[in-house]
């Protein structure tokens, strides 16, 4: 496994990351066995880096993964942790809290949850409006000096947050959606990010399951599936989305490769500071995704993704309405 530098002030971690909140049903019901599996599968394929948030499944993917991390050297991981999101029972959603003392008790929280004396990478999952950036981090800063958090990470917001993020302490990377489908961070997020010597982790490099390769219309991944709200996955949007994909498989058959590979492998070809994170739930997906950090894109091969699928090619908002107002970008 290649490794990566998160940054100028980050850590050097796997080339692709796993993501683990479809381990506890964002996509609908998953085997709590294979899912403690394929983290196995992923540590001993020399993934290092494993992205979690408190609010997935409310403390459950905390508690699989200090389930599957049990017994495991600590130095052989690093954790990044989003805090912040709310919501009360029924998942309905609450918003978002980036006070100081909001920030500690979260963390307090996923230190117990997760059993571990440290978070690797600390960072709030959304922008709380009410409360100034500087404010949150400052807290997070406070943690880092207690030796409760390694590094600051950021997730989801503009270019004018970051560079104050990053006046109050050096932000190591941005988790943001990055993927064929989603590019808005292109316009200035990425350049911010490049001239501030802040890494890229690129949630979202399938488009939730998308442009995996694997998806048809009327696919559901059953009760709790929230793709069922999602604009890109709805009425006509999905199968004119769909019609992208099959454009992409074209050429992933011409290079010997899945759809799912060429998808990961194009975001990680974007730039030695981008870590795209493979949402693996399952070893066969996981055992699909390792392949492509290995995956050699030529010049031609970019020309011909591009034409497959056309920057704002995608139809739909990349989430519901109500959440994007939230988003530091569009779509």
């Amino acid at each position: 496994m290649q490794t990566r530098t998160l940054g100028s002030a980050g850590p050097a971690v796997s080339a692709l990351g796993l993501g683990a909140m479809g381990m506890s049903g964002a996509y609908g019901e998953a085997d709590r066995a294979e899912s403690v599996a394929t983290v196995h599968a992923a540590l001993e394929a020399g993934v290092t880096l494993i992205d979690t948030g408190d609010f997935y499944g409310m403390g459950h993917n905390e508690l699989l993964l200090a389930e599957a991390l049990r017994g495991r050297d600590r130095d052989g991981y690093r954790l990044s942790v989003k805090f912040g999101m709310l919501a009360g029972p029924g998942s309905v959603f609450g918003g978002a809290d980036g006070r100081p003392e909001a920030v500690k008790n979260f963390l307090a929280h996923s230190l117990t949850r997760l059993g571990t004396d440290h978070i690797d990478i600390y960072r709030p999952a959304r922008l709380d409006p009410a409360v100034p950036i500087e404010e949150t981090v400052g807290a997070i800063k406070e943690m880092i000096d207690a030796g409760y958090v390694r590094h600051l990470g950021l997730s989801e917001v503009d270019a004018a947050t970051i560079r104050r993020a990053h006046a109050v302490h050096p932000v190591a990377d941005l988790q943001i959606e990055y993927s064929l489908i989603s590019r808005a961070v292109e316009a200035e997020v990425l350049p911010t990010l490049r001239e501030l010597g802040i890494g890229l982790t690129a949630y979202g490099v399938l488009g939730r399951g998308l442009i995996s390769g694997h998806w048809s219309a009327g696919h559901s991944g059953g009760p709790g599936d929230h793709r069922g709200g999602s604009p890109r996955f709805s009425g006509a949007n999905v199968e004119h989305n769909l019609a992208l994909v099959e454009a992409l498989r074209r050429v992933a058959a011409a290079k010997g490769c899945t759809v799912a590979q060429l998808a990961i492998a194009w975001v990680a070809a974007q730039g030695e500071d981008i870590v795209p994170l493979a949402g693996a739930r399952t070893r066969e997906r996981l055992a699909e995704a390792l392949p492509a950090t290995e995956l050699d894109l030529t010049a031609d091969d970019l020309v011909q993704i591009e034409k497959a699928v056309p920057p704002g090619s995608a139809r739909g908002d990349r989430y519901p309405a109500a959440f994007m107002p939230g988003l530091g970008v569009g779509n």
